[in-house]
Formats: structure tokens, C-alpha cells, sequence
């Protein structure tokens, strides 16, 4: 039987606002929520980016909200401000016409002092980052007191971000008689081990891959040089003609290099990665809605939170290093009934990880041809033909009438070279130092390309949660305690032992030195190695390849609030 939203017993007015959405027929995870939520019993959901979650939980939310009182009722948690930001959009235009409701984001990046202003006047709704959370309720501007439906979304990012402390405090400090929500794209122990602290007999709901992938996507990879990735990247740009697009690179250094590329040939192209202040990332979201600029590139979680409808395609710049990325970024695009395309280039070493992420999704990703660089020049006067019709239909031609004679006159060129010479500056495409046989693999391997197979598993894994604050601790805990000595152990093949100027007499800890670190350098916690900490300094093993990083990142730079040095351990 068909489950419609007019049969879920919502109230008329969310009910009129999700119908001007567009929306009938609940996702799944919506149907099988919200029941058990408009119920008052917990929820233990698992569910990728793009099944509609946010709906799931917070329509409950807004019909439970008391208008009338203007405490704060419901408390949402994201793990990151983009997020935060998305869910209260998302809020406010299913509460349309719930008049009286205020809803406000919280999140650092933001004044702090506004944010206590607007709690002061009063908030219903309270969505925010567990950092500013705490710091607006050690400041007793965020009251949890009146508090009876908690959100925790995206809980596995907020644990990979070093947040689990700071999770359990708030969860403490809400009144036991409580809903309590949690959704996670994965099930691992330390979100089982929140839900069983903190939840009531939860109802579990798993959203399936088959479920999560999208029919709608067209899914094709390119083998390409790695040094060819921007050339290939300009000619799909071309061929497919796309209006709105989403380029995902691992590192934020990647993301810059590419935008400059990019904006260097002419595309109108902006970059989106944790380096942007607040109101950057503002002004970057507003020119990539508005259109103004129709490519962004950004790093994985970065865009966690980005909902901008009509993209037509996503551009997996780099193979994201783990399979669950891939299922976020191509959920981008082909939403809400649209098709789109996941475009992904696929470097000769790489193809193993595709092969994964094919197990991982089981969908079986095509194999593209390049465009050439004739398509590329066809597909541009087909274009530039395109626009002079609709330049000689529009009429109001008489004032560039004389330009021929003019150009005659003072050149002495002919009418087929001035005319090739204006079409070649309006096409703006030039033949580029690749030849179409450069961009795609070699047939022979060299042994300097190599690399991805000789490195181990975890060496490999290193670029997942690029730019978060931690690893998973529980999962690590074991082989980053202190140990007896006072000097630096030899340190495992591939990393390199670094000097820590704090230690216990700083209550430093290991997730203390974890955190900085992966959050200062971006990369992420899991590929740090063993911690070893003593009453002065402490030493932490990192990748060698991220050695130099992490000590000019760290580079006047604190641990809990005390200012550090890091240098290579002698």
C-alpha cells in the first residue's frame, strides 16, 4: 500500500507547506520515521545524505513545538556549520505557515554575541555544531532545561570530528523525559554504544544501499593521466554542455589548484573548502545558487550540507578514498525526480579503489570515452552558430554594421580571416600541450606509477575526513597510551616521530593531540599512529608524506589552550 503524507495524520499546515514543496509520496526513511516519532518513541535511523532524513525528523519536531511558549523545545546537532545551515533552511520552509515559530542556527565562524541576542528573544528550535552549543550553554545563553526532542544527524561525522565528548555532556544536560533521534550513515560501536546510553527502547530503521542509490544518475568513469585531469575536466565540461556542477577534490590544496585552472581558462568557477571564513562560504553558496557562478569545487566535508537543487553533474576530480564519499557526492545531483551524471576520472592506479566503490555501491560504473579535442572544437561552433542566429534575431545589429569595412580598412585582412579570427576569440579554445593519445593510461606501467600498490591498506585510506578534528578514538584508544621511557621510540616503516612541547602537566591527552593536529592540518585522525605521553612533551607518530604539514600548521598553534611546539623528534 502507498503511503501519501496527506496520510500521516500531519497537521494542515505542514501539510500545505510540504505540498507547495512538491513533495506527495514521503521518502522511505520519511515513512517509516515519522510515525514513530509523531508517537514519542526514539529513533535509531541509518541513512546516507539525500534519502530525505531531514524531513524525517523534523516534521515530528515542528508539529510537536508549543508556539506558545517561547523556550527552547527542540535541539538539533549537525557535525558541521554547512549542515547546521541546511537543516534550518529546510525547517523553515516546511514551518511556512506554522506562525509564531522561531528557529535559530547556531555554529562558530558566527558572532557569538548575536547568537545570545537572538537566543535572549527566544528560540523554539536550536540548531547548531556541538562546539558552539557548548560554549552557549557554559555561557548560560543555550537554557536545555525545557528541552524534549533531541537531533543527533550525521552522528558518525560528529564522533569522526572529536566530538563525543562534548556529545555526551549535552546529552546529560537534557531532561530525561526526552525524545531522543539519531541518524548515521554507518552503524558503527561508538554511535550503538551512544544510542544504548542515551536512548529508550529505540525503533531502528535502515535505509539500504539499493535504496540509497539513485536510479536517476548516469555513472561513467574516464581512465585518464593524472596530469591530464584538468584537461579532461575543461573537454566534459564541453561535450555534456553541464549548466551547474559540483567538483570533489580530497584536499583543500587540490581544490585551489583546480579552481585556478579553471578560472584561468575562462570557466565562471568557485572553491568551497575549511580555510573559508563564514561569510565566504556565504558569498560562494550565494553566487553558485544564483547561478553567477555555475562550477564549484569544493572537498568532501566541506560540501556536507549543501543542498542546491537543478545540479546536473558531479565531477569526481579525485577517487574519493572511501566508499561512502562516493555515495554523498554523487547524491548531489538527480534529486527530486531530475537525472544527472557522476563523472568520475579514474587515474591508472586508482582503478582498484573504483572497483570498490562498484562492490561497495553494487552498481557497475561505465566506462566513458574522452572527448577529443575536435569534439571539443565542434561542439563550440555548434554553440557559437547557436548564438550568432539568436544575435541576428534579436534585431538592433546597425551599430556594429560598419565594423566589416572598418576592419577591412584598417587590417587589410579579408571577410574569412577577420570572421575565423572573431569566431576563434569568442570560442576561446586552444589546442593544449596534450595530445588525445597523452591523456589516457600508458599501455606499459612504469615503476614510478606504482605507488598506490606498495603502500599498505592503511597508508591508503589517508584522505577520508580530510579537514576533520579527530579520528574515532574508541577505535584507536589502544595504541596511543603512554609508555615507559622518556625518548622517542622507533617509529613504524612510513611515519615520521614528532617532538609535542605539552604533556600531562597540561592534562593534555591523546584525542587532545589527535584533534589539533588532524583539524590544523587536515588530514584525518585515523592515519595518525601511536601517541606517547610524559609530564613536559609527548610524541605522536604521523605519515611521513604529511610530516612537513602537520609542523607548519601546527606552527604557533595551541593544545588545550597552551601554545605549542612540533618539530621532528631527534
Amino acid at each position: 500500500m502507498e503511503v501519501l503524507f496527506d496520510s500521516l495524520g500531519l497537521s494542515e499546515e505542514i501539510l500545505k507547506a510540504v505540498t507547495e514543496m512538491g513533495f506527495t509520496k514521503p521518502s522511505p526513511i520519511q515513512a517509516e520515521a515519522i510515525p514513530s516519532l509523531l508517537e514519542g518513541r526514539d529513533v535509531l535511523g541509518q541513512a546516507q545524505t539525500g534519502t530525505g532524513k531531514t524531513a524525517a525528523f523534523g516534521i515530528p519536531a515542528l508539529e510537536k513545538v508549543d508556539i506558545s511558549d517561547k523556550r527552547t523545545q527542540v535541539l538539533m546537532l549537525c557535525p558541521t556549520r554547512e549542515l547546521a545551515v541546511q537543516v534550518t533552511e529546510e525547517l523553515r520552509r516546511i514551518a511556512k505557515y506554522k506562525k509564531g515559530l522561531k528557529l535559530e542556527t547556531v555554529y562558530g565562524g558566527d558572532s557569538i554575541e548575536r547568537q545570545i541576542r537572538s537566543l535572549k528573544i527566544g528560540a523554539q528550535i536550536v540548531v547548531g555544531t556541538p562546539g558552539r552549543v557548548m560554549d552557549l550553554i557554559e555561557r548560560k545563553a543555550l537554557k536545555l532545561d525545557f528541552v524534549n526532542y533531541v537531533v543527533l544527524d550525521e552522528a558518525d561525522e560528529m564522533l569522526d570530528m572529536g566530538f563525543r565528548e562534548d556529545i555526551d555532556t549535552i546529552l546529560e544536560s537534557v531532561p530525561d523525559e526526552r525524545q531522543t533521534v539519531l541518524f548515521s550513515a554507518t552503524m558503527s560501536k561508538p554511535i550503538m554504544g551512544i544510542a544504548q546510553k542515551f536512548q529508550e527502547d529505540p525503533v531502528q530503521i535502515k535505509i539500504t544501499r539499493k535504496e540509497v542509490t539513485n536510479e536517476n544518475i548516469e555513472q561513467t568513469y574516464f581512465e585518464v593521466k593524472q596530469r591530464g585531469k584538468i584537461e579532461v575536466t575543461c573537454r566534459v565540461l564541453d561535450a555534456y554542455d553541464l549548466k551547474q556542477v559540483i567538483i570533489f577534490c580530497n584536499t583543500k590544496r587540490k581544490v585551489d589548484e583546480v579552481t585556478e585552472e579553471l578560472s584561468s581558462k575562462g570557466y565562471s568557477v568557485e572553491s568551497l573548502h575549511g580555510d573559508l571564513r563564514q561569510t565566504q562560504r556565504n558569498q560562494v553558496m550565494a553566487k553558485f545558487r544564483s547561478g553567477a557562478a555555475n562550477i564549484l569545487v569544493a572537498t568532501d566535508v566541506a560540501a556536507r550540507g549543501i543542498d542546491v537543487s537543478g545540479i546536473d553533474a558531479v565531477i569526481n576530480f579525485d577517487l574519493p578514498l572511501d566508499e561512502e564519499y562516493y555515495v554523498h557526492r554523487i547524491g548531489r545531483t538527480g534529486r527530486a525526480g531530475l537525472t544527472g551524471k557522476a563523472l568520475t576520472l579514474v587515474a591508472k592506479d586508482e582503478k582498484y579503489r573504483l572497483r570498490q566503490i562498484e562492490t561497495y555501491t553494487k552498481v557497475k560504473i561505465d566506462k566513458g570515452v574522452i572527448p577529443t579535442f575536435e569534439d571539443i572544437v565542434g561542439v563550440r561552433k555548434a554553440r557559437f552558430i547557436s548564438q550568432v542566429e539568436e544575435a541576428v534575431s534579436t534585431g538592433d545589429l546597425d551599430l556594429y554594421e560598419d565594423m566589416l569595412g572598418m576592419l577591412h580598412h584598417t587590417t587589410g585582412f579579408t571577410t574569412e580571416q577577420i570572421v575565423a579570427a572573431l569566431v576563434k576569440i569568442n570560442m576561446g579554445v586552444q589546442k593544449s600541450e596534450f595530445a588525445d593519445n597523452d591523456l589516457a593510461w600508458d599501455a606499459d606501467r612504469r615503476p614510478s606509477e606504482r605507488g598506490f600498490e606498495k603502500r599498505g591498506r592503511f597508508e591508503d585510506r589517508g584522505g577520508r575526513g580530510e579537514e576533520r578534528g579527530s579520528g574515532r578514538f574508541g577505535d584507536r584508544g589502544g595504541d596511543r597510551g603512554p609508555r615507559e621511557g622518556g625518548g622517542p621510540k622507533r617509529n613504524e616503516p612510513g611515519m615520521v616521530r614528532l617532538f609535542v612541547s605539552v604533556g600531562r602537566k597540561d592534562r593534555v591527552q591523546p584525542r587532545d593531540i589527535v584533534g589539533a593536529i588532524a583539524g590544523e592540518a587536515g588530514i584525518p585522525g585515523r592515519v595518525i599512529g601511536s601517541i606517547d605521553i610524559f609530564d613536559a612533551y609527548s610524541f605522536v607518530d604521523v605519515p611521513e608524506r604529511d610530516a612537513r604539514k602537520v609542523v607548519e600548521a601546527m606552527s604557533g598553534n595551541t593544545i588545550k589552550g597552551k601554545m605549542v611546539n612540533i618539530e621532528v623528534a631527534r
